[in-house]
């Protein structure tokens, strides 16, 4: 049986909010983000199914190819997810970083509407949760001082360049391991 929609598919859903988020996320905070300020029915599931998917049909996929973040080794880094059209400084996973980085966005793209709907204000919330003095900055019901505490704490953070080693071996990468990630070696035992 075929469904008719008018809703954008998954890809296009996950594009959405990883082009609002705009660094390394995991499935929940794609879904959640979406969930609170994009019509449509993205789920963690689908969004697994979406990045084994587009790894199984490559290079078959889209421009905007869903694909996992990658460690600094080059490996995938399991459950968070990026766009294969960010750089590798973008791709490449700095969770303390990435995390305040993404607060910052969505809090200012939350500030610029005119209403704040339940879904939006609960977002907020949760994310306020996650920045020092995030709480009291979401207190005063103010996306845009969300943003600023997420953006003092992010100035806090020390500043680590990806090593120029690992874009240099990016480079020399083929397109489906610069996209997916090498793969991972198993972990021997016995000598030390």
């Amino acid at each position: 049986m075929s469904r008719l929609t008018t809703l954008p598919s998954t890809r296009e859903q996950a594009r959405r909010a990883l082009l609002l988020i705009g660094a390394p996320a995991s499935s929940r905070r794609v879904v959640d983000v979406h969930g609170a300020l994009f019509d449509g029915d993205l789920t963690v599931s689908t969004l697994v199914t979406l990045l084994r998917d587009e790894e199984r049909i490559f290079p078959a996929g889209g421009v905007d190819t869903i694909c996992p973040a990658l460690r600094p080794d080059l490996t995938a880094a399991r459950g968070l997810f990026t766009l294969s059209t960010w750089p590798i400084e973008g791709r490449v996973a700095n969770p303390p970083v990435d995390r305040l980085a993404a607060i910052v966005r969505i809090a200012e793209f939350i500030a610029m509407r005119k209403a704040v709907g339940a879904a939006a204000a609960a977002l907020l919330r949760r994310l306020a949760d996650e920045v020092p003095d995030g709480p009291e900055a979401y207190a005063v019901h103010d996306p845009a001082a969300l943003a600023d505490a997420a953006r003092v704490a992010l100035a806090a953070l020390p500043v680590v360049p990806l090593p120029a080693g690992t874009v240099h071996r990016w480079q020399s990468l083929d397109e489906r391991q610069r996209l997916f990630g090498l793969p991972r070696l198993p972990r021997q035992r016995g000598r030390a």
